[in-house]
């Protein structure tokens, strides 16, 4: 979702609370607006606790996780994905590796993945 689109609804919920219940209906809004940001907190650290417990850059299986990539997709959702938080290249550029040594390269810009590919390893050559 578009982050305005959240703010939007906040305020909204905000002035509208305040005028149908004033002051009460204020508070009402704010313990809503809370609570959605807790629910996003807890889903942030579910996501890197269990990203954290693997090792940097693996991921079960390189050519699953590269067809199920989308442009667009943010880095939280590509971290849940690999299950693992991918291996820093450069600015911005994160590298996944299976067990077999097939890769998946990626590219975000601001935080959404704009391009990746598929790095296979040659026959026979098996790096863990």
């Amino acid at each position: 979702m578009n982050p305005w689109i959240g703010v939007g609804l906040a305020l909204a919920a905000l002035i509208l609370g305040g005028a149908l219940l004033g002051w009460q209906g204020v508070i009402f809004a704010m313990t809503g607006i809370v609570f959605w940001l807790l629910l996003q907190m807890s889903r942030l650290m579910r996501v890197m606790k269990v990203a954290g417990a693997a090792p940097l850059g693996s991921v079960g299986n390189a050519v699953m996780l590269a067809s199920k990539l989308h442009a667009g997709m943010k880095l939280v959702d590509l971290i849940k994905l690999a299950g693992s938080l991918g291996v820093k290249q450069a600015p911005e550029t994160f590298v996944w590796r299976d067990a077999g040594g097939d890769a998946v390269e990626t590219r975000l810009v601001k935080g959404k993945l704009v391009e990746w590919r598929l790095v296979r390893a040659a026959p026979g050559d098996a790096s863990s």
